[in-house]
Parts: structure tokens; sequence; C-alpha cells
């Protein structure tokens, strides 16, 4: 009878993985306006991006059953799954504004927010499981590069709108 609450938080965490996967790969369109973007030369190739955010979403994933693992029912468990949910949020809200409204420069103003996110979520799991939080630093590296790269193409393609 106790391994079906402990097999909750694993299908929680899964599900949710991988609806935040789909949202993204159905708000990222790699189409003509993508490909005729100046990209800085140091930019990896497109297919990499996939493998590199199944990887960030599993372990975050792996993460967050860590976390509700570890983390004592009341106001720290809530405040950590909101700010997962906050995190989820603002990980779509980037690829809606970058690839769906073709804004990388409103991208750019909110991708600091998504990396504040994380480290919110890591400091918030921290005191919890170790594990847990070390499990989201790919995540944050990711981000910190893809923020650079980011910066990088709004710098080689401004401006933008109209």
């Amino acid at each position: 009878m106790r391994a079906a609450p402990q097999a909750a938080p694993i299908f929680i965490a899964a599900t949710a993985a991988l609806a935040l996967a789909a949202v993204g790969a159905a708000l990222t369109e790699i189409g003509p306006w993508y490909r005729q973007l100046v990209q800085p030369a140091w930019k990896p190739a497109d297919f990499w991006f996939g493998p590199a955010w199944t990887l960030i979403f599993a372990l975050a994933a792996t993460s967050g059953v860590l976390a509700w693992k570890h983390t004592p029912k009341g106001r720290g468990r809530i405040l950590m799954l909101a700010l997962f949910g906050l995190n989820a949020g603002l990980n779509s809200l980037w690829s809606l504004l970058f690839f769906k409204l073709q804004r990388p420069d409103w991208a750019l103003a909110e991708v600091g927010f998504l990396w504040l996110s994380i480290a919110a979520l890591i400091a918030c799991i921290r005191p919890h499981s170790l594990l847990a939080s070390r499990l989201l630093y790919p995540y944050l590296a990711w981000v910190s590069f893809a923020s650079v790269l980011n910066w990088s193409t709004v710098r080689l393609n401004s401006p933008f709108g109209g």
C-alpha cells in the first residue's frame, strides 16, 4: 500500500517535465525568421538543444522528487512547489517571447527572471536535500549560457519589432 504514495511524486514530476518539454517544443519554431538571424560563431548546432533540454528536465524532475521527499509538509513544501511552478511558467514564457513573438529582446529581459527562479529553487531546496539542489546546477549553467547567447543574438540583430 505504501508504493502508491511514493510513486505519486515520481509520476507528477515526470508528467510535469514532459508537459513542460511539450509546451517548449510547441513554442519553438525553427523557421525562416529564426534561420535568418545572425548567430554568434560559437552557438551550438540546433540539434544539441533537444538533448540538452531533455537532460535538464530529467534532472529537474529528479530534483523535484527528492525535494518533495525531503522537504517537510507545510510552508516549505508549498514554497518549493510554487517555485517549481513559477520556473515552469518562466521557462515557457521565454520560448513564447523568443520564438512565437519573435522578440529576442523581450526574451533577454525575461531570462534574468528565469535565472533567478532557478537560483531561488536551489536556495529553497538546499536545506532539505543537497543532492536535489545540485541536480539543478546544470539547468542554471545552461540558462546562464543561453542568456549570453540570447544577448549576442539581440546585439547582432537589433532592433526587433516594428
